[in-house]
């Protein structure tokens, strides 16, 4: 009688405990917190920012605490036009470390002039719905009327009229200085609008 024939099993590898701590795993979490954090600074510096309105000299377009998102690319390919809302760093003559939220009224080469407590640019009654009638009267003794504003600067008004430190007080704001255009208000949730392109 023949020995009984012993079946050999395929030996199977032993299963290999997955490691808690992996280098390659960290080294990816790095990599794409490094990406993200050089996108956000690219965009920020370059396409568009988050700012919180300080001040309540737009109100009530803008009020204090609103955010705002400020597209930096729009004049990287025009220049301001009059109605915009731009965000700016002052003059150095103006005691202030944040950045102001203001409507362009005039360009470059306009004659900005106030009588009787409204605008005038070349000649013409300027008005925006969201001033509310409100009167425009000078501030300061340096900013003389009419005003002619110098090519390369804009002249801006606060919506708030009665309540707003703007060209009236310190004059035309280079274009340099200008940060971007308002172009989107989107906190608190329930004031969110688009501003005209």
């Amino acid at each position: 009688m023949a020995a009984p024939q012993t079946v050999s099993r395929p030996e199977y590898d032993e299963p290999v405990e997955n490691s808690p701590f992996s280098w390659r795993a960290i080294l990816e979490i790095v990599q794409a917190l490094a990406l993200a954090v050089v996108i956000s600074v690219v965009l920020n510096l370059f396409v568009v920012q988050v700012t919180e309105v300080r001040q309540r000299s737009m109100e009530v377009t803008l009020l204090q605490n609103d955010r705002v998102l400020v597209s930096k690319l729009d004049y990287r390919f025009g220049s301001p036009q009059r109605g915009d809302i731009i965000v700016f760093n002052p003059p150095p003559a103006v005691d202030a470390s944040i950045p102001y939220v203001k409507r362009v009224i005039a360009l470059g080469g306009d004659t900005i002039d106030l009588r009787d407590g409204k605008v005038y640019v070349n000649g013409k009654v300027v008005e925006f719905a969201e001033t509310r009638g409100q009167p425009t009267t000078p501030q300061a003794a340096t900013v003389r009327f009419p005003f002619t504003v110098p090519q390369g600067d804009v002249f801006v008004l606060g919506d708030n009229r009665q309540f707003s430190s703007d060209s009236r007080t310190f004059g035309s704001v280079p274009d340099q200085n200008i940060i971007g255009k308002v172009i989107l208000r989107f906190c608190p949730p329930d004031r969110l609008i688009f501003f005209e392109w």
